[in-house]
């Protein structure tokens, strides 16, 4: 998974206030002294005093992004933030990225998710993906790769996402025509959130829960309410101390919010199990049809009942946000970029004319649907911070040795807006992704400059399924509508509650082009 851990989280190990640098050394072979490493105590940073105040006095709590472009202005690129006992270094730069991510042993670990565990542990709950680690970790990851990592492996859920894509343009239609100009939709997130959800949930469950009826189910609006409480009521409960939890009203419903997920994601396990019982009994073993996600891992044995428990509700938490916010800022740039959206919609119909439903295949077709994509990525990240941590070794990153259990914060949002990498990096180009190189377009000046769905054995588990159902759905978009910027709609900037949201409701006017 993308990983949902903000800037701040904390760390199991703390870097010692003292480590000894080490001495020059002969390189083998070379007859020739190696630099000095330096410790990580010589590194610049801010101490808990000082990032509390940036946090909370300076309104940072909504921006953490914003703070981390203005520490990389006064520090560098790699710099400490301390919060008690516990010390986070701060990367911010692609090269430095590389470094720490090309270091990864068999069982990386992306942050301990101590309050993700908590509830966990409260509930008596087998840790899921996104927080087991080591061995552990490794078996969820090998049985859920399955049917899911390669692109041939997603085209087989071309279908059920065109199904509810189609379900989703009625819906869409039906808002526009409530609108006082007939073509309005007063809020993309919200109604792109509702096509995620439920697309990632026929998806897993092979199940259809509502989102895209006028009238929404209540357990499934109930779900929706709660992910928003968890996600709210988590940025305070990692930066307040735990003593402070009996006292004010965040880890409550922080709780609570989780509660509910779980227990909305156990009721579609419950059915999806009780339907393969029922399957068995009628068919036998050889009879059980292998088709949705989950019904292949259990009818194949790669999961336990209780491993799916804990799996799949963060399941549907990560296969949400990535698209429906990328999709919503691809909607919002597109609108404000006529000549980008005219090309766009000159290639796709060109490939799929209106009325035809796009296929898999035609996406090799499309290379400015993947840059525009692709461009959205870099420019908002889904999560605009991740973190790994070495816990193999000591860890040598630009001239400086870290112990073992020293956390780095990877700042993919700074990373990924750095003018050195992306010419021009606060607007909106998606040919810079295009192969074609011109003067004008230098092309990607490093790979680790955007990688919005991680790297290596840790990456994204739902990639190709999220790029599948992106493309699938912009490029029907795109056919059939013009897309423009409401009047007064103004800039709309970023916002950080863990994921990266929009700061206000983006209103777009759908027109209709045939």
């Amino acid at each position: 998974g993308r990983g949902l851990c903000p800037q701040g989280a904390r760390a199991k190990a703390t870097i010692p206030a003292a480590l000894q640098a080490q001495e020059s050394t002969e390189g083998p072979g070379t007859g020739q002294d190696r630099p000095r490493l330096r410790s990580p105590a010589e590194l610049p940073g801010t101490g808990t005093l000082q990032f509390l105040f940036q946090l909370f006095l300076q309104g940072y709590v909504l921006h953490l992004p914003d703070l981390q472009v203005l520490n990389k202005t006064k520090y560098g690129p790699m710099w400490t933030t301390s919060f008690g006992t516990y010390t986070n270094v701060n990367l911010a730069s692609a090269p430095l990225l590389e470094q720490v991510m090309r270091q990864e042993g068999k069982y990386p670990i992306r942050d301990h998710m101590d309050q993700w565990k908590d509830h966990r542990d409260h509930k008596g709950l087998t840790y899921g993906i996104f927080i087991a680690q080591g061995e552990q970790w490794y078996h969820l990851r090998q049985a859920l790769k399955q049917r899911l990592l390669k692109p041939d492996e997603a085209a087989l859920y071309t279908d059920a996402l065109n199904e509810v894509i189609s379900d989703f343009i009625t819906r869409l239609d039906q808002v526009r025509a409530e609108s006082e100009s007939g073509d309005q939709v007063p809020d993309m997130a919200h109604l792109l959130y509702h096509l995620a959800l439920e697309a990632i949930t026929y998806i897993l469950f092979e199940k259809r829960i509502g989102c895209l009826k006028p009238s929404i189910p209540e357990d499934t609006a109930a779900f929706i309410r709660s992910v928003a409480i968890m996600f709210q009521n988590s940025v305070y409960i990692t930066f307040l101390p735990k003593w402070t939890r009996p006292l004010l009203p965040f880890w409550k419903r922080y709780l609570n919010g989780w509660d509910n997920i779980f227990s909305f994601g156990k009721k579609l396990i419950d059915e999806k199990v009780q339907e393969l019982k029922a399957q068995l009994q009628e068919t036998g073993p050889d009879g059980v049809r292998v088709s949705g996600y989950l019904h292949f891992l259990l009818t194949n044995e790669l999961l336990s009942t209780q491993e799916t428990i804990g799996t799949f509700p963060e399941l549907l938490l990560a296969g949400v946000d990535t698209t429906s916010n990328t999709l919503t800022w691809a909607l919002y740039h597109l609108s404000k970029s006529p000549e980008i959206q005219e090309a766009l919609h000159k290639e796709v119909t060109g490939v799929v004319p209106f009325g035809k439903v796009p296929q898999h295949k035609d996406f090799a077709h499309m290379p400015l649907l993947k840059a525009v994509i692709k461009e959205t990525l870099r420019l908002y990240p889904v999560v605009p911070t991740n973190s790994r941590i070495i816990t193999e070794k000591e860890t040598e990153i630009n001239g400086f040795l870290f112990p073992k259990n020293t956390q780095f914060v990877l700042c993919h949002y700074v990373v990924s807006r750095d003018p050195s990498v992306f010419p021009e990096p606060n607007s909106f180009q998606p040919h810079r992704w295009l192969r074609k190189k011109e003067a004008d377009n230098p092309g990607i000046l490093h790979p680790f400059g955007s990688v919005p769905f991680g790297y290596g054995v840790r990456s994204c588990l739902g990639r190709r399924i999220a790029e599948l159902e992106m493309q699938l759905m912009l490029s029907r978009l795109v056919q059939k509508y013009e897309i423009a910027l409401a009047p007064g709609m103004g800039e709309v900037k970023t916002v950080s509650r863990i994921v990266l949201v929009p700061s206000k409701k983006v209103r777009l006017h759908f027109l209709q082009r045939q």
